[in-house]
C-alpha cells in the first residue's frame, strides 16, 4: 500500500450491542485527540471504521459487503477512504479479513482499539496493521477523558464471558470475564455527568457479574456500585444491561426497591422455556429458577418492566419445547423482548449438534413468538395509560414543539412542550401504541 495523507474526518459504523456503541464512541474520542473530526452528514469520511458484531448469522459476509460498497463509492467519487475493521468479527477473523480484503488497512479487536492512533500512523505510511490482543484493563487505562455528549450515556463496567453458552462466540471474541476497578468507574461516571449525561446505562456481557472493592477495600457487587453511583449529583437515572440469571445476588435485587435512581426496568435473558433446550444451551438455569427470580424482582419493585432474549429453532427444539417458550412469555408478560432465529456460529458446540432446524420452521416459530411478545408489550403500554411519570428528553420529534424521550420503564414517549434536550419533564401517559406512547406534558422537573 502507498503512503497516504493523514485523515481529517472519520465515521464509525457500529453494529450489534450497546457495548459496540460504547466502543464506537470511545474510538471517536481517541480520534478526536488527534484532531480528526466526525464527517459532516452526507459527506464522505477520510477514515471509515466498521465496528462489527459476530453474534448473528453471516456477520463476516456483511462486513465484506460493506467493504465492497466503500471501495466502489471511492472509485466513483475519486476519494477512497481508509478502511478499518474493528469489533468481534475483527477479533475472530482478522487474518482472513486481511487476506480477502486488500482495501482494509487496519484490523483491530474489541480489546485493542486503544492502540488505534498508532495503527493509524502505520496505515498512513502504507503499512497494514492488525492487533487482536486482549488486554481489557489496559485498554480502559489508555482511553481519553469522556467528552460532552447527550443526556443518556453508556458506561462499560464489565467485559467478557465465562458462561460458554453453546451457541455463543462472545467468550472467544471478548475473552474472559473482567471487572473494571471501582474507582475508575466512579471517575468515568463523574466525567460523563459533568459532560452532560443525566442517565447512565452500565454495560457488560454479564453486567451483574461485576465484582470489585470499594474505597475501603470491602468486596462489593453491582448493587453496591449502583448505590454509590446514585450519590453523584446531577445523575438522575441508572440502568444496567445485559444480565445473566446465575449472577443475580440479594443486594442487586434489593437495590431495585431501595435506590430511587435505579430505573424499574430489568433485561434478563432466558433464551428458551424448555429445560432440555436450556441444558443443551449450557445456560445453567431452569425455566422454574428463572421464574422464581422474576418473582423476587417483582416483590422488590412491583412496577418493574421486564425484558428478555429468546432464541427459536435451537438444534433439536421440538414443537412442544417451543410451546414451553410461549408459555414462559405468557407467564412473565414482558414489556419488551428481543427474539432471534438460531444461527450456527463457527467454532461453537451448537454448530455441530444434530437436529438442526429447517429455516422455514424457524421462520414460522419466530413469527408466532413475536406476535405473542408484541401482544404483551402492547398490553403493558396500555396499562401505563393514566400514569404520571418523568420523561428524559432525548431528541426532537418529527414536528415543531414535539419531543421524544424515555419513561422510567424504557418506553418511548412523545409529547408537545417547550422543553429542551436533557430536561426531565413530568408527563401523563395518555395514549398507547404497540411501540410508543403519547404523553401530555405537565411540568418541567429539572434541567
Amino acid at each position: 500500500m502507498k503512503p497516504i495523507s493523514a485523515p481529517k474526518t472519520y465515521r464509525v459504523k457500529s453494529f450489534g450491542c450497546q457495548m459496540n456503541v460504547y466502543d464506537g464512541e470511545r474510538m471517536g474520542e481517541l480520534l478526536a485527540e488527534r484532531g480528526i473530526t466526525p464527517a459532516p452528514e452526507g459527506e464522505e469520511a477520510d477514515l471509515v471504521i466498521l465496528n462489527t458484531c459476530h453474534i448473528r448469522e453471516k456477520a463476516a459476509e456483511k462486513v465484506y459487503s460493506d467493504i465492497g460498497r466503500l471501495v466502489a463509492a471511492g472509485k466513483e467519487n475519486g476519494k477512497a477512504p481508509l478502511i478499518a475493521v474493528a469489533g468481534c468479527v475483527a477479533q475472530a477473523e482478522g487474518e482472513e479479513i486481511m487476506a480477502r480484503a486488500p482495501a482494509v488497512s487496519i484490523v483491530v479487536g474489541p480489546q485493542a482499539y486503544h492502540r488505534l492512533p498508532e495503527m493509524l500512523d502505520k496505515a498512513t505510511k502504507g503499512e497494514r496493521a492488525t492487533d487482536t490482543d486482549m488486554p481489557a484493563i489496559a485498554k480502559f487505562d489508555a482511553l481519553p477523558a469522556r467528552r460532552k455528549r447527550g443526556p443518556s450515556a453508556f458506561l462499560t463496567v464489565q467485559e467478557g464471558c465465562d458462561k460458554f453458552c453453546t451457541y455463543c462466540v462472545v467468550p472467544y471474541t471478548r475473552g474472559a470475564e473482567i471487572s473494571r476497578p471501582w474507582r475508575h468507574l466512579l471517575d468515568e461516571a463523574q466525567k460523563l455527568v459533568e459532560a452532560g449525561a443525566k442517565e447512565i446505562t452500565l454495560l457488560g456481557q454479564n453486567v451483574n457479574a461485576w465484582r470489585g472493592e470499594d474505597d475501603k477495600g470491602r468486596p462489593v457487587g453491582l448493587g453496591g456500585l449502583i448505590r454509590r453511583l446514585a450519590g453523584i449529583d446531577g445523575l438522575l437515572r441508572i440502568r444496567y444491561t445485559t444480565s445473566h440469571p446465575n449472577d443475580m445476588d440479594d443486594d442487586l435485587i434489593a437495590a431495585h426497591g431501595e435506590v430511587a435512581k435505579l430505573m424499574p426496568y430489568l433485561h434478563l435473558p432466558v433464551q428458551s422455556g424448555s429445560d432440555r433446550v436450556l441444558k443443551a444451551m449450557n445456560r445453567q438455569h431452569t425455566a422454574e429458577s428463572y421464574l422464581r427470580l422474576i418473582e423476587r424482582f417483582r416483590a422488590a419493585r412491583p412496577d418493574i418492566a421486564l425484558s428478555g432474549d429468546f432464541i427459536v429453532g435451537f438444534p433439536g427444539e421440538t414443537e412442544a419445547e417451543f410451546q414451553d417458550t410461549l408459555n414462559i412469555v405468557d407467564q412473565v408478560r414482558y414489556a419488551a423482548c428481543f427474539s432471534f432465529k438460531y444461527s450456527p456460529r463457527p467454532g461453537t458446540p451448537a454448530a455441530k449438534m444434530d437436529g438442526q432446524i429447517a429455516p422455514e420452521v424457524m421462520d414460522e416459530r419466530l413469527q408466532r413468538l413475536q406476535q405473542r411478545i408484541g401482544a404483551h408489550q402492547y398490553a403493558f403500554n396500555q396499562a401505563s395509560v393514566g400514569k404520571r411519570c418523568e420523561v428524559l428528553v432525548e431528541r426532537p420529534g418529527r414536528h415543531a414543539g414535539q419531543w421524544l424521550g424515555k419513561s422510567p420503564w424504557l418506553q418511548s414517549v412523545w409529547f408537545e412542550s417547550a422543553a429542551a434536550i436533557g430536561e426531565m419533564v413530568e408527563v401523563e401517559l395518555a395514549e398507547a401504541g404497540p411501540n410508543s406512547l403519547k404523553g401530555l406534558a405537565r411540568q418541567t422537573v429539572s434541567v
